[in-house]
């Protein structure tokens, strides 16, 4: 007996703060109001849907609960319509305010990533161009190379041909003089008459 006792008193301790909680009026529809734990009482007002509500008490044999509405009136409404869903009246407003936040940070990414686009876009127009301006450069440098070693190739066969003339030149001119050398050797002889000995030994 002291035991039970124990429990229905622990019970008692434990249900208001069971009931201390808030609670919300099921968001389908606005319930009437009862004075008491049933439809045979009178009506005293209505709740409407999403309306946060205090749970005083419940009537399990009715299926009605206890309720402290918003306004501080008491009264009773069926069980069915009360729930520990946070309403949509509550939640709406958080989820506007979220949904606002994460569009402004949507928005702001995309500007972000528009600013980053561009900049992307910009870089690699500025890159193909330095690399259009190197291949250019480099079919000019590669030309120029091109050039200069023909002409290298020309000046030394150039100079080739005119070492080739000039060991000509040289054989020429040296045979000629070679050749007048004798030829004046042989003639000069029988230009210049000899001197005649004296008879005496004097000139």
């Amino acid at each position: 007996m002291k035991k039970l006792l124990c429990l229905v008193l622990l019970a008692c301790f434990f249900a208001p703060m069971t009931y201390a909680r808030d609670f919300y009026i099921s968001d389908k529809l606005f319930t009437y109001v009862h004075s008491g734990p049933s439809n045979d009482y009178r009506i005293i007002g209505s709740v409407d849907a999403g309306e946060v509500i205090k749970v005083l008490g419940r009537n399990n044999s009715t299926n009605f609960t206890q309720i402290l509405d918003s306004n501080g009136r008491k009264g009773w409404v069926e069980s069915k319509y009360v729930t520990q869903d946070v309403s949509m009246a509550v939640r709406m407003p958080k989820l506007e305010k979220e949904l606002a936040t994460v569009k402004d940070q949507l928005s702001k990414a995309r500007e972000t990533a528009d600013t980053e686009k561009a900049g992307l876009v910009s870089s690699l127009e500025l890159n193909k161009k330095q690399i259009t301006d190197l291949e250019t450069n480099y079919r000019e440098i590669n030309q120029q190379l091109i050039d200069s070693q023909e002409e290298v190739r020309s000046l030394r066969a150039r100079i080739d041909t005119q070492k080739d003339d000039l060991l000509l030149r040289y054989f020429m001119y040296g045979g000629g003089v070679a050749g007048l050398g004798l030829l004046f050797g042989l003639i000069l002889p029988h230009i210049i008459p000899r001197r005649k000995k004296n008879p005496g030994g004097w000139a």
